[in-house]
């Protein structure tokens, strides 16, 4: 195959295009518009990866050694470190990407704890046969996000497997961050009496990824909620240093999330479902499947527990920010039924909110 045939091959390929021609050093790139096993092998075509692809899109100082570990200075204190790993089919929908969670979704996991995230690694499983252009969409688009989030990457990996030994693309991030002084943020912290908050409309990430993975079209269009919430808890904790507990509900939704609450701290949880923040169109598109939206994910949005007396300051925190603009008071923790979470529907009736024994929505991250 011609040089020029190639690069036609990449134009096609490429979601938002390439200009091959544009990079500092376009040979051999160029001649390879999709991943091969050699990329992967720690020579000549690895180096021009990190070198035309990854440097430029996550910049930063601590990159450009280019060692086996990253040496970095931090606050004294305590710190915080996460991990998570990202096959989400498709690799691109309304609202974000894989790249958005493989930032955001470290990001907020960090942010859970209270912890300032600071730094994240980068590893990726390629598979043979990958378009380069798409993986530079994919490397751009973390570089963005982590700028948004104000982290840097700062060491990364890359490995390529066979052809039909992988799904294109598949992304582990890990990160480290600080926790301010006095902040102690966990599960086991919730109190009867507590107020539980949200922070947003629930399963607008999931549902964005179904609808594209099954087709449906709706008169509006459903976007994943994909953001960091890192700046969010700031606000919250300059607002109420006293938070007992946050949490993402990423896989398994809000359902989840109050579940593994209410087992860690052996209290009950009643929300009233009609305060609950879901948005129509994605209310209709569980309808459609049979899904309920608490069992639905969401990579924007988080839960928190907070003294009731300190509820209000906590929510008016989280409206400061754009994407906590539909933060609502959706429950109390009590002392009755232990590790159980109970939901106050429309009707006045009661109902238990369980959790499935797998993922309703598979390969949403």
């Amino acid at each position: 195959m011609t040089t020029d045939t190639n690069r036609q091959v990449a134009q096609q390929d490429a979601p938002q295009g390439i200009d091959f021609d544009s990079l500092s050093c376009p040979v051999p790139l160029q001649d390879y518009p999709h991943i091969i096993l050699g990329h992967g092998g720690g020579g000549k075509l690895s180096s021009e990866l990190i070198e035309h692809i990854f440097l430029p899109a996550f910049e930063n100082k601590h990159l450009a050694g280019l060692g086996d570990s990253t040496v970095f200075d931090v606050q004294s204190g305590r710190m915080a470190f996460s991990t998570d790993s990202y096959v989400v089919q498709p690799l691109f929908f309304p609202g974000g990407s894989i790249a958005d969670l493989a930032v955001n979704g470290t990001v907020n996991d960090l942010s859970m704890s209270g912890a300032k995230p600071l730094y994240l690694s980068a590893g990726f499983i390629l598979e043979e046969g990958f378009p380069v252009a798409k993986l530079k969409r994919i490397a751009d688009d973390m570089g963005a996000a982590a700028k948004k989030a104000g982290v840097a990457i700062i060491t990364g990996d890359t490995k390529v497997v066979e052809r039909g030994h992988g799904d294109g693309c598949y992304i582990n991030t890990a990160g480290v961050g600080v926790v301010p002084t006095g902040v102690d943020i966990n599960p086991t912290m919730a109190r009867p009496g507590d107020a539980v908050l949200v922070s947003g409309s629930l399963g607008d990430h999931g549902m964005a990824v179904m609808s594209v993975r099954e087709g449906l079209e709706f008169e509006a269009q459903i976007e994943s909620d994909s953001a960091p919430l890192n700046e969010m808890v700031a606000t919250m904790l300059n607002a109420c240093s006293d938070i007992h507990v946050l949490r993402d509900p990423t896989r398994g939704g809000l359902a989840a999330s109050l579940n593994e609450i209410a087992a860690s701290s052996n209290c009950g949880i009643v929300i009233d479902e009609k305060s609950l923040p879901i948005n129509s169109t994605v209310q209709s598109a569980c309808e459609i499947l049979g899904l309920d939206p608490l069992l639905v994910a969401n990579e924007g949005k988080l839960v928190c527990i907070v003294p009731e007396a300190s509820a209000a300051n906590v929510l008016e925190a989280m409206k400061k920010i754009p994407h906590g603009a539909n933060a609502a008071k959706i429950g109390t923790i009590v002392s009755d039924h232990p590790s159980m979470v109970i939901a106050k529907t429309s009707i006045g009736a009661s109902r238990v909110i369980t959790i499935p024994i797998g993922e309703q929505l598979p390969r949403i991250c």
